[in-house]
């Protein structure tokens, strides 16, 4: 009789959950592994032999039967090592080694050749898709039970060993790891000292302003200056002032990681909000996602985060023109042989660039040495439809000897991260009946119910619009920044003076 033990398949940005079935008959030896599997999963064979016959069981080499093992559905493929878990609790169930009732667990695991259980990726998406299936329990390496057990509602088992789940399949017995004291490393997360903060930075009040709106209403910002003008700190100082990641947040980032292999060793939970910094040389597919198995891109790494582009001409024309859909959706679909997915990538676009390759167009500290034939061809490598979707544009400027040497102003991010968390609180408010959360997301519809002008802000931004031949993208990108402007202020109404200011923000021709 054939045995069925359920574990997940990560697919895209989630996990599905599967069933493992073994069949064993009398005949020629053969342990076949059908379903689907890729390399890594073939050769579960081998570990999950050397783990069984180490835990003190008769091993699949031992004996003259033929085994099945099929990983059902088996139109999904199947990837990595965690199946090694399920596959040897089924032999052993389906050998008649061990008994026990498996019907609502699910197992996920890596075996070494002793029997030791490795950790996995994916273990928060594996415990997401157990509770939705209606599984009471899912049993997972040790080093993953913390991050799995951000799911309520499931209880997650940790084990160390093979014997370890054997135990719990056969008596019901908890591993010994779910009676210890779990420490969570990342609360104290080193290198917190060498963090960029406002008060490191002199002068650039304009543009530390510019950040701040663009923080509150979760705006894209693209900032152009001369080479040392301070664009590269300004963007890394920006996570100092963003609020912390609310508990969906951090669940909905820890999973992107997680299923990335991007967790780092010890630290269960994605903290603090995402900060990545790609090369101006990194491909389509590293920045989207994308390749031979879909893997997870740049743009949802830094979803609930910031994605920094620097020097951001320097990008290939077509990586730029990818930035489009998640950009305007907060999402990124991904098409492949064996699937389509779509990955979250609401971000913060903080890029930079020069006026010139030289950097020094137009500078008055030093002299420019690129042609205009130049100058017009790097200016036209970001294209407008991308410039479109940048919603502030601001210039930053080299910074005066006297301004460096001057004293700084201490506490200067914690207090724009708390007047960023009231103007945030504004907005969740006002969206508590809509899916979305900040200003920048909001839609044409939206901004029609939410972003009322009165006749004289009417009047200033027809007459803008008029004067700068500004694009109907635009002309919503200012009523948003502006409403941001005024949810700082605490404002209820957008005045005259919030559209000013957010006219500075928009690019010039």
């Amino acid at each position: 009789m054939p045995s069925h033990i359920f574990s997940a398949a990560i697919y895209g940005p989630e996990a599905q959950i599967i069933t493992v079935e073994t069949d064993i008959a009398h005949g020629l030896h053969c342990f076949t592994i059908v379903g689907l599997p890729d390399k890594s999963v073939d050769e579960s064979r081998d570990r999950i032999n050397s783990a069984v016959k180490n835990t003190g069981f008769h091993h699949p080499k031992k004996t003259n039967q033929k085994i099945i093992v099929n990983l059902a559905p088996a139109s999904l493929r199947k990837e990595g090592s965690a199946y090694d878990l399920p596959i040897a609790i089924s032999y052993l169930i389906a050998s008649e080694q061990i008994a026990g009732d498996t019907g609502s667990c699910a197992f996920a695991g890596e075996l070494a050749l002793g029997g030791e259980l490795r950790p996995i990726r994916g273990a928060l998406a594996i415990a997401s898709a157990a509770k939705k299936q209606g599984l009471r329990a899912l049993v997972v390496p040790a080093e993953n039970a913390a991050e799995a057990s951000l799911v309520s509602g499931i209880a997650v088992i940790p084990a160390r060993t093979l014997l370890d789940c054997v135990d719990y399949v056969t008596k019901g017995t908890l591993p010994p790891a779910a009676q210890e004291q779990r420490a969570p490393k990342e609360d104290a997360k080193d290198g917190d000292d060498d963090a960029i903060d406002f008060s490191h930075i002199h002068g650039q009040e304009h543009a530390k302003r510019a950040l701040v709106i663009a923080a509150a209403g979760g705006h894209n910002i693209l900032m152009s200056g001369p080479p040392g003008s301070g664009k590269t700190l300004l963007a890394k100082a920006l996570v100092s002032i963003l609020p912390e990641l609310s508990e969906q947040e951090m669940i909905e980032t820890t999973q992107m990681h997680s299923i990335a292999g991007e967790l780092e060793p010890g630290f269960w939970a994605v903290r603090e909000r995402p900060f990545r910094a790609p090369h101006h040389s990194a491909s389509h597919i590293a920045l989207v996602g994308g390749g031979a198995h879909a893997s997870l891109g740049e743009v949802t790494l830094a979803h609930n985060g910031v994605l920094f582009l620097d020097e951001f001409p320097e990008f290939q024309k077509n990586v730029l023109e990818a930035l489009r859909q998640p950009l305007e959706d907060g999402s990124i679909t991904v098409a492949r042989a064996y699937g389509t997915f779509s990955y979250p990538a609401r971000f913060m676009l903080v890029a930079t660039k020069n006026p010139c390759p030289c950097g020094y167009y137009q500078s008055t500290q030093k002299e420019c040495s690129c042609t205009m034939a130049n100058i017009l061809r790097y200016q036209k490598k970001v294209s407008g439809p991308i410039a479109d979707r940048i919603d502030m544009h601001i210039e930053v400027p080299a910074v005066e000897h006297a301004k460096l040497a001057g004293a700084a102003l201490q506490g200067e991010s914690e207090q724009a991260r708390e007047r960023i968390k009231q103007a945030r609180a504004l907005q969740a408010a006002r969206f508590a009946e809509s899916r979305i959360t900040l200003n920048a997301h909001l839609n044409v519809r939206q901004i029609k119910k939410h972003c009322l002008l009165d006749n004289a802000s009417e009047a200033m931004l027809s007459q803008a619009m008029a004067t700068l031949k500004l694009s109907a993208r635009v002309y919503h990108k200012i009523i948003k920044i502006a409403r941001t402007i005024a949810d700082l202020e605490q404002s209820e109404h957008i005045e005259p003076h919030h559209i000013a200011e957010s006219l500075q923000y928009q690019a010039r021709g």
